[in-house]
Order: C-alpha cells, then sequence, then structure tokens
C-alpha cells in the first residue's frame, strides 16, 4: 500500500510540469506587441541569457571542486557516504535548471503582459501571473522529480545491517542534495543581487534624480541592464532560492522521521512519505489556486491583493483539509495531532504574509507613514523606513515562535520531555512542509512582480499610451507587496526548516560515529543512540563557552554577509553611475532622443561586478561551518548554527520589509500624493528606494539561503567533523 501511494508523487511532479508547460505554451501564443517592443525584449532576453551563461561557468568550477572534495572524504578518508557526491551535483542542476526556466519565462512574458495591458488590465495580469506559474510549478515539479528519482535509486542500492538502518542512510544521504541546492541557490540570489541592484541603483540616482528623466526612460544607458538584473536576479535567483527551500523542507522532516521512528520499519516509511505526498496534494491544489486568480478592469490595489489573495487562500485551505485525509490514510496513530502541526505551519505562513502585505503595501498606514516623512527629506523618510522595518521583525518571530511550540506539542501530546523530543522535531519540521506545500501558487504570486515591472519597462521604452504604464505601475506595485509576501514566506520557512536541519546534523553525527566503527558511552549500538545522548557526549548547552562561541560567531557571519554583499551592491553601483554620467557627458543628443545610448557596456558592467563580487560572501558560508567544525568540534557547529538562525532570521525579515517599504512609499507618491512625480518629495522617496533595493533585493533574501546552507554544509561535512574530534 504504502509503496503504491509513493508513486503519487513522481505523478504529482509531472503535473506540475505539465501545467508549467501549457501556461508557457498559452503565453507565448500571445503577441509581443510592436516591433520596438520586440527590439527591447530581445536585448532583455539576450542580456538575461548570457549572464546566466557566464554565472553558470564560475559557479560550475565551484561545484567541481567541491565534488571532488566530497570524493576524498568518501573514498580517500571513509567519512562520507560515497553517494553524496553525485547528489550534491543533481540538487545543484536542477535548481540551477529551475531558476533558467523561470527566467527565460519572464523574459518572454514581459513585452505580452505589457501589450495585453494596453486590451484590459485583467489580461495582463492574467498573462503576468500564469508567467509567474510557470516558475512555482517548475520548482515544485523538479523538486518532486528530484526526490523521487533518488528515493527510487538508493531503495535499489543501500543495504545495511537493517532494514531500519538502510532507511536512516537514505534519507540522509538524501538531505545532502539540498547542499548541492543550496549552494546554486546562493550564488544566484548573491550574484543576480548585485546585478539588479548595481543597475537599478545607478539608473534611478542619474536618471530619475540628476537628469529628472522617467523611471525605465530609453534615453538612459543603465535602463537595459536594470531590466535584465531583474530577470536575473527577481526571477532566476529566487526560483533557485525558493527550490532549495521546498526541498530543504520535505527532505529534513524524511531525515527526522526515519530517526524519530527508528526500530520500527512500518512507522518510518509513514514518517518518510507523509512529506513527500502532503507536497504532492499542494501541487494540485496550487494548480486550482492559479486558476481562481482574475480580475475585473479598474480594480485598484486592495482588489488585486483580493484576486491574489483568494487564489493562494484557497490552495492553503484545501490544503489543510487534505492533510488530515493523507495522515489518516498513512495509518497514523495520531494522525489529527500531526495534520495539526501542519496547519500550524501553514497559518503562520500565512499571518507572516500577511504581516509583510501590511507593512510593505502602500495601501496601509506604515508605508504611507514612510512617504509623509519625505516632506522634510530622504533623511527623515530613511530613518522612519528603519524604524517600520524593525518594528515588522516582531509579528514574524512570534508568530514562528508560536508554530514552533504548537507544531512540537501537537505532535507529541504537549509532553516536552527529553523522549518524545524526535517526535516533536519531526512535528516541528512538516509544519515547514505545511508553510510551502502550496508553493507552486505562492511563488507565482512572487516571480509575477518582476514580470509586471518589465512589463512596465518596456512600456515606456516603447512610447506606449500612458494608460499602459499606468495599469503596469498598479500591477508592478502589487508586485512588490507580493514579492515581499513571498519573501516573509520563504524567510519563515527557512527559520522552520533549519531548526530540522539542526536535529538532522545530530542524525548525521550518529552516521559518522558508524562510518569510522565508533560508539559512545553508554550506548552499545550507535545507531540507536538518541538527540539527548549525542548532545550530552558533546556537552551541547548554553554553559559550554565553545557552544556559546559558536553562537556569536553565527550571530556575526549574518551581519559580515549582508554587510559583504551591500558593499558589493555599492561597488558596483558607483561604476555604474560613473558610466551613465559619461555617456550622458560625452555622447551627444542622448537626452534629446537623436542618440541611442550604449546600453551593451552598462550591461557588461553589472555582469562583470556580479561574477567578481559574488564569490567571496558564497564561499564565506561555505568555508565558515568547516572550519568551525575543524576547531571547534560538534558543539562549535551547533553554537554556529543557532546563532546564525536566531541573526539571519531577524535581519532578513528588516531588510526585506524595510527595503520594500521604501519601493512602495515611491510608488504612493508616484500615484499622485505629497505632489506626485517630479516634487521634492518623490525625491526623496526615490533616495530611499534606492538605499533600499540592496535591502530588499540582495541582502535580506540571501540570508535564508545562508542559513540553510550553513546547516547543508554542516550535515555534509559532519564525518570529517566526527573524526577530528572522536
Amino acid at each position: 500500500m504504502l509503496d503504491y501511494l509513493f508513486y503519487l508523487v513522481p505523478v504529482a511532479s509531472i503535473i506540475a510540469l505539465f501545467f508549467a508547460w501549457l501556461f508557457y505554451h498559452r503565453m507565448m501564443k500571445e503577441s509581443e506587441g510592436t516591433v520596438t517592443m520586440k527590439e527591447i525584449a530581445q536585448y532583455v532576453r539576450e542580456g538575461a541569457i548570457a549572464y546566466l551563461k557566464q554565472q553558470y561557468k564560475v559557479v560550475g568550477i565551484v561545484f567541481i571542486v567541491l565534488s571532488l572534495f566530497f570524493v576524498f572524504l568518501a573514498y580517500g578518508l571513509g567519512v562520507q557516504n560515497p553517494w553524496v557526491p553525485f547528489a550534491f551535483l543533481t540538487g545543484g542542476f536542477f535548481s540551477a535548471l529551475a531558476g533558467y526556466i523561470g527566467m527565460r519565462t519572464a523574459t518572454y512574458a514581459s513585452a505580452r503582459t505589457a501589450n495585453a495591458v494596453s486590451r484590459s488590465l485583467n489580461a495582463g495580469l492574467k498573462i503576468a501571473f500564469r508567467s509567474g506559474a510557470v516558475m512555482g510549478l517548475t520548482v515544485v515539479g523538479l523538486g518532486l522529480l528530484d526526490i523521487s528519482l533518488w528515493w527510487l535509486i538508493l531503495r535499489a542500492f543501500v543495504q545495511e545491517a537493517t532494514e531500519s538502518q538502510s532507511l536512516v542512510v537514505i534519507t540522509t544521504t538524501m538531505l545532502t542534495f539540498g547542499m548541492g541546492a543550496s549552494t546554486q541557490a546562493l550564488f544566484a540570489r548573491v550574484g543576480g543581487g548585485i546585478y539588479t541592484k548595481a543597475a537599478d541603483v545607478g539608473a534611478d540616482i542619474v536618471g530619475k534624480v540628476e537628469q529628472d528623466i522617467p523611471e525605465d526612460d530609453p534615453r538612459n544607458p543603465a535602463t537595459i541592464a536594470d531590466n535584465v538584473g531583474d530577470n536575473v536576479g527577481d526571477v532566476a535567483g529566487m526560483g533557485a532560492d525558493l527550490y532549495e527551500s521546498y526541498c530543504g523542507s520535505i527532505l529534513a522532516t524524511m531525515a527526522l522521521g526515519a530517526s524519530a521512528y527508528f526500530g520500527n520499519v512500518d512507522a518510518q516509511m509513514k514518517a518518510i512519505f507523509a512529506p513527500m505526498l502532503i507536497a504532492a496534494v499542494g501541487v494540485v491544489l496550487s494548480v486550482l489556486g492559479i486558476f481562481a486568480v482574475r480580475t475585473k478592469d479598474g480594480a485598484g490595489l486592495k482588489q488585486l491583493l483580493g484576486s491574489l489573495s483568494l487564489g493562494t487562500n484557497l490552495s492553503a485551505s484545501l490544503i489543510a483539509v487534505f492533510t488530515f485525509l493523507v495522515f489518516y490514510l498513512l495509518g497514523f496513530e495520531n494522525w489529527w495531532q500531526l495534520s495539526l502541526s501542519v496547519i500550524a505551519g501553514l497559518l503562520a505562513g500565512v499571518i507572516i504574509g500577511k504581516s509583510a502585505e501590511y507593512y510593505t503595501s502602500h495601501s496601509y498606514k506604515p508605508t504611507q507613514k514612510i512617504a509623509e516623512s519625505s516632506k522634510t527629506g530622504p533623511a527623515t523618510l530613511i530613518i522612519r523606513g528603519i524604524g517600520v522595518g524593525m518594528i515588522s521583525t516582531a509579528i514574524p518571530v512570534v508568530t514562528v515562535g508560536v508554530a514552533i511550540l504548537l507544531a512540537y506539542g501537537f505532535a507529541t501530546g504537549f509532553r516536552f520531555s527529553a523522549d518524545q523530543l524526535s517526535y516533536g522535531l519531526y512535528g516541528i519540521s512538516i509544519a515547514a512542509v505545511g508553510m510551502l506545500s502550496t508553493l507552486g501558487i505562492t511563488l507565482a504570486t512572487d516571480s509575477y512582480g518582476p514580470i509586471a515591472d518589465n512589463a512596465g519597462g518596456n512600456a515606456q521604452m516603447s512610447n506606449l499610451d500612458p494608460i499602459v504604464r499606468e495599469r503596469t505601475d498598479v500591477l508592478d506595485a502589487l508586485g512588490n507587496t507580493t514579492a515581499a509576501t513571498g519573501k516573509g514566506f520563504a524567510i519563515g520557512s527557512a527559520a522552520l526548516t533549519a531548526l530540522a536541519l539542526l536535529a538532522s546534523y545530530i542524525e548525521e553525527i550518529k552516521i559518522g560515529f558508524k562510518h569510522l566503527g565508533e560508539t559512545i558511552e553508554g550506548v552499545a549500538d550507535i545507531s540507536a543512540a538518541t538527540i539527548p545522548q549525542i548532545v550530552a557526549h558533546y556537552d551541547i548547552n548554553l554553559m559550554n563557552p565553545i557552544v556559546l562561541t559558536g553562537i556569536f560567531i553565527g550571530a556575526m557571519l549574518a551581519f559580515l554577509f549582508c554587510g559583504l554583499t551591500m558593499n558589493a551592491v555599492g561597488r558596483a553601483a558607483q561604476k555604474m553611475v560613473m558610466e551613465v554620467r559619461r555617456q550622458f557627458r560625452e555622447i551627444a543628443g542622448i537626452l534629446e532622443g537623436k542618440q541611442r545610448p550604449d546600453y551593451t557596456s552598462c550591461v557588461r558592467i553589472s555582469t562583470k561586478a556580479a561574477q567578481q563580487e559574488m564569490i567571496f560572501p558564497s564561499l564565506l558560508a561555505i568555508a565558515a561551518p568547516i572550519l568551525i567544525g575543524i576547531f571547534l568540534g560538534p558543539a562549535g557547529v551547533v553554537g554556529l548554527l543557532v546563532g546564525a538562525l536566531a541573526a539571519g532570521f531577524i535581519l532578513a525579515i528588516f531588510l526585506a520589509n524595510s527595503g520594500g517599504a521604501w519601493d512602495n512609499a515611491k510608488k504612493y507618491v508616484e500615484e499622485g500624493h505629497l505632489g506626485g512625480k517630479h516634487s521634492e518629495c518623490h525625491k526623496a522617496t526615490i533616495v530611499g528606494d534606492t538605499v533600499g533595493d540592496p535591502f530588499k533585493d540582495t541582502s535580506g533574501p540571501s540570508l535564508n539561503i545562508l542559513i540553510k546552507l550553513m546547516s547543508m554544509v554542516s550535515i555534509v561535512m559532519a564525518g570529517l567533523t566526527v573524526m577530528l574530534h572522536l
């Protein structure tokens, strides 16, 4: 029965990929508009593809080096499973593929959205949203396909002393392909974020502030690079990011399930299949939600938000119902309690999303107040935005804390004793799966934003009727809010998933002992050791100075990483500003529209800067857990992961919400409030938006990958850490 249920997972992945293809196919049938619109879209498409090819070359070298290192650990030192190098490569490949497909779709959809908006707002929303759904469905489809393939391969080849031990080894090995996905995602997010924000800041400072020309004006040399950046950063980077979040939550839950029910093969299988089946059901329900999204012409921002909320809320409500059915059919004794753990995660995701919407949408007071503070200049606007961003962390942090307690409590019957720890951690992990179960539609609402943004740019550069730009601006403002909501979802799920990965690290420590033929005092069979026994063996508690040192280093790394990525954006933006100023100064006739700017040089600057600047911050995330493991051992690594999780989670929310609020404060003024465009208030909000760009699109969204990547690296390196600290 259980083996047959498993095949629902690859079937769901095929359904997701089929609908992704269908939406892509229908989008491509739409007209791309005028000759000028097609030409601009082609410039953006070529720039985006050229950037990704260059990025994949750089990342490919990193992957080859790391794979060879893992081969040495597995076949040279014997401290790692020999499947790990291959799992690592496939994780990175599928993550890159998901990002590429989403980015390619977005570059074809933007001009078509602009052309459709000239007919009606609803037509434009439909194309942009369903093109964004291609990304969402591709991510979940490829994720479930990768998981399904590895499950079948490892079930066929992994043979341990007992079936129960085999299931633990299989699930922990599968978990390591998440490191490949996380590594690729971090490079994609950091590199894409640097690219897009260097171009965006350069275009805004020189174009809108110094020369007082409109956003996306074809006279601005950085405009094409800015539009390319939207695709490589906000689409390709985001797709790779949420691919690893999605897979990480499922894989961590599978590994914890195999451990929690160790010794009972039937219960282990149920616990392993549960997250896969919930994700499979979520795929089908996401498709239903996508078809429910539509709006009327003349709709305002609140009506558009309501339209998107209808789709996401429908999918979330149905998954809550079907979760009970999944656990009941699997035959769990506490089926309804575990279902409540999933619902705790779902509700947490909804609350975090609504919180992000409240603090970043210009339909609500916080962002409106930020805009009003522009009356006294950019300084007060920036201060207000930082304050709102800090305040906005309260609801998500409390929500995640309550969700953790509820998910743990439901799974254990609210027994918070040591013997219930593994079951409670499984409950927390399954809550993360619940939060991401409807990722197909959640990511569609996120990816839709950059498509709408590019549609506006295309309309501006093609000199379409002003009503087209007005409509795309409405869609773009909605996209800023949905992007902030999507980032909130990703950050919230990262917190729950990272906690599950922390428990999985302890499980991997056990396997490290087993590879080395060692055990710990008082435990005859290391395979049967509990998490509290491993924790006690390494003296992992808050009074241990090694743990405390690790916590401080982990918290510091979150800030160091943000500082490095923000400075990278600053340096790249300076080069862009100098180039745009040079062209305005040296190429006669640009401002009069008589001479076309040199778009290529700006694209080249962003590409080169992103490739150079992304390497050190990304490698830092990989190197830190390895070095801490070598010098401080497992206790230091646990401290590192706890510190990075706590600081990184809160910092990521602050950065995402501050940046989103500044962006929409500018949109609020551009809609005619506080003097409208070209007013002093507008110039102040442009400065705030420019400051917020690296907050919300580079450093902030990269942090949730940093948290999980360090956990994944720690898991993969656990065998070496054990060997060095026997």
